[in-house]
């Protein structure tokens, strides 16, 4: 079992610096005023109740909201990340109420949040609550008057639409308008998706937080979706033979999945399980079992599936599970990437004397065969859905033709696909909306799944990408549609509709859904047929015609893997901003700080910052008719607005971020005054611009919940931490940009 000593912390440097607070205990209770129960804030750092409230008060807060069970068990990632910079493991543990072996396996597991955290744990001091003195006091009256200022309708309690209310309104039943047309069938078959709203890291044990009601399923149904996806954890699912303690309660997550699969089935829509196995296991647990160790990684071990023991738990396992739920629709695997699972995954195989001797391709291509073996032995009609996610381009034939022949075979489609942004050459990875797939790699791949018999299925993002999750959707439709007609084109079978992100029922899938339908409609046949079915006759034309604005301008986005993986793009406006480089590198979708060069991977700065500046100056433009022309009391097309206009923010607080540390780098290399004054002035711009944006997107989001949130990340940010920028920019520019003309006698 593990203890806090056994938690990971890499590096372990000193948190980031929070000057805009009197103190790491005002930023606890700030970050954690509307997501943690006051008492349970005041027992982890030693305070009384009335002391939080206290401090919360004097800085200007409301009183908090009422927090249920249920959003408070929704929110754990983001309430770990608010406080990876203030707490020690020991206070985040309860803080979360969490035991050290939740924490490893959310660290772990929970769709590799050690990793967007940095793989490191800053180094924090144990945070004690103490009386304010008299500075401090005067502190918090300053921040206080600021917030009455900025924030007239008061700051900290109960927003228009509360966090996680999207879920409830999602989980209702449908109205006869959102019932709408029957949809006519499609040429893609599956359509599936991950829920908008579940719970990555163990979903089947979250009887409260259902990642599938029958509101959403029928919501879902209606926007075109005809599958629905969640995780799966083979020896939670299963027994498992040499350590049952990790098998606890599978039989629990069995009869919920067999339930979930009953009642999807009911809206016509079946439920896929996601293996990425055998998943790799402590080195400790291959002390007693030696022979079952792979390759290597860190504190783990593969479990060998070149040994026949593994071979007959992956079947065997795979078995159990079908044989429990009949009725699951399929399985897709991933076998190498994600997590490290057989020898060769990570290509890294040749360090096992077993798989060393075996070329990747026949290692790969068994483990695919073992699962379907397990599929046969269960009983089961569910499909296999292979899944070439990292494998080397040199081995997909190889592998293609070591498949089961019944299996389809799946590619990400814009992979590969080249492309020119700002005079700069680049390709897709993948999640991406802006360039319209399918790529070379994918069609290569198709090309040899058919020559063998298989089924073809497309991966692609219909709703949004890691370009923006922070939106349910980008309103890209063009883009959308296009990429439909063109996988129409290339014969594809079916759609993966997106991963984690993209499973809000949005006017994205019923684009897909409308081009893949037995008449085959155009992108702007497809567009009108939605914008007329959710806007109305009248309104539709302008819908479509800033879709295509919108479409116009996202092409233009410097897409590069580093960038939608680094750059502030999920955070926006919520990012901070520091008058000294904070020393750390930006995180997979977690922390971008300030690391400017990791942001723009292969772009110069410039190009960088122009092509963004491109994007929201587009989205901005295609804003201003349907802005122009709201009418009274038409929510749908005020939400379509927001959503939108909160893309448009977020790219142009990019375009803010860049510019602002380019210009700290040029006030640090001055060497006197000459050339400083047009740099403050910069700065200056800067800073009270990221203030505006910030404030725009908090009055966003506190009417509009969905904003800011995805599923596997929750919330990114909440309007406290737009609030807390707020605070940030005035700060920087009272106190440091104040000191910065003083030493260089530039007046303001």
């Amino acid at each position: 079992m593990p203890t806090t000593d056994d938690l990971p912390t890499g590096a372990a440097p000193e948190p980031v610096p929070l000057p805009h607070f009197p103190s790491r205990l005002h930023a606890y209770v700030w970050r954690n005023w509307t997501l943690v129960p006051t008492e349970r804030l005041a027992r982890v750092v030693g305070a009384k109740p009335s002391d939080i409230l206290r401090t919360g008060t004097a800085m200007g807060l409301s009183k908090p909201p009422r927090l249920s069970a249920t959003r408070q068990r929704q929110s754990y990632l983001t309430v770990l990340r608010r406080n990876w910079h203030l707490l020690p493991y020991e206070q985040l543990l309860q803080l979360l109420e969490w035991t050290p072996e939740q924490m490893a396996y959310t660290l772990r597991e929970d769709d590799f949040l050690f990793i967007k955290l940095g793989s490191l744990k800053p180094k924090c001091a144990p945070l004690r609550y103490s009386p304010p003195d008299e500075k401090t006091q005067e502190r918090e009256r300053d921040i206080a008057r600021l917030v009455r200022r900025e924030f007239p309708d008061g700051l900290g309690g109960d927003t228009p639409d509360p966090l996680f209310g999207f879920v409830d309104r999602l989980s209702r039943p449908l109205t006869a308008k959102e019932r709408g047309a029957e949809r006519r069938p499609s040429r893609f078959s599956p359509r599936f998706c991950y829920s908008y709203f579940a719970l990555y890291g163990d979903p089947l044990l979250e009887k409260e937080a259902d990642p599938y009601p029958d509101g959403y399923l029928a919501r879902l149904a209606a926007s075109g979706v005809d599958g629905v996806w969640l995780q799966g954890v083979l020896y939670t699912l299963a027994p498992f033979p040499w350590d049952p303690k990790r098998s606890a309660r599978h039989a629990e997550r069995l009869r919920n999945l067999r339930g979930l699969v009953a009642r999807a089935r009911k809206h016509g829509i079946g439920v896929y399980l996601y293996l990425n196995e055998p998943r790799a296991l402590p080195r400790a647990f291959f002390e007693a079992r030696p022979e079952l160790k792979g390759v290597v990684e860190g504190d783990h071990a593969a479990l060998c599936t070149s040994q026949p023991a593994v071979q007959r738990y992956l079947t065997e396992a795979v078995a159990s599970v079908c044989r429990a739920v009949p009725d699951l629709a399929g399985l897709f695997t991933i076998t190498a990437s994600e997590n490290l699972t057989n020898c060769w995954s990570h290509g890294r195989g040749a360090d096992c004397p077993r798989c060393g001797k075996r070329a990747a391709a026949a290692v790969i291509a068994e483990v695919n065969r073992l699962v379907f073996e397990g599929i046969r032995q269960g009983g089961s009609r569910a499909r296999l859905l292979v899944w070439d996610w990292g494998w080397p381009d040199e081995e997909a034939e190889a592998l293609i033709k070591g498949l089961p022949r019944d299996a389809a075979l799946m590619s990400v489609s814009e992979w590969s696909l080249p492309l020119r942004r700002g005079g700069v050459e680049s390709v897709i990875g993948e999640y991406s909306l802006s360039a319209v797939g399918p790529g070379p790699r994918a069609r290569r791949h198709w090309e040899l799944a058919r020559g063998r018999g298989l089924k073809t299925i497309a991966k692609i993002q219909a709703a949004n990408s890691w370009e923006l999750s922070s939106v349910p959707y980008l309103p890209v439709l063009e883009n959308v549609a296009q990429h439909g007609v063109n996988l129409r084109h290339a014969n594809v079978d079916g759609l993966m509709l997106g991963w984690t992100l993209g499973g809000y029922p949005s006017p994205n899938l019923e684009v897909v859904a409308e081009v893949g339908s037995d008449d085959g409609n155009m992108p702007d046949a497809a567009m009108e047929a939605v914008a007329r079915r959710r806007f109305g006759q009248r309104l539709a034309p302008a819908v479509v015609s800033a879709w295509r604005g919108f479409s116009a301008a996202f092409r233009e986005f410097p897409f590069h893997i580093g960038v939608v993986y680094h750059a502030p793009l999920q955070l926006g406006p919520a990012n901070l901003l520091w008058e000294e480089p904070t020393g750390y590198r930006a995180t997979m979708v977690g922390f971008p700080y300030d690391d400017l060069d990791t942001w723009r991977a292969v772009y110069p700065p410039e190009v960088f910052i122009g092509q963004l500046k491109k994007v929201s100056d587009g989205f901005q433009r295609a804003l201003a008719p349907l802005e122009k022309g709201l009418p009274p009391g038409k929510s749908a097309l005020r939400q379509e607005i927001d959503v939108a206009a909160a893309a448009a923010l977020h790219f142009r607080s990019v375009v803010n971020q860049a510019r602002f540390v380019l210009a700290r780098r040029a006030l640090a290399a001055a060497k006197g005054a000459e050339g400083v004054p047009p740099v403050l002035a910069e700065l200056e711009r800067v800073l009270r611009d990221e203030i505006v944006l910030a404030r725009r997107l908090y009055a966003i989001q506190s009417r509009d919940g969905r904003i800011g949130f995805e599923a596997s990340n929750q919330y990114y940010y909440v309007p406290m931490d737009l609030a807390e920028k707020v605070l940030n920019g005035h700060d920087l520019l009272t106190r440091w940009l104040a000191a910065q003309r003083a030493k260089y006698g530039v007046r303001s």
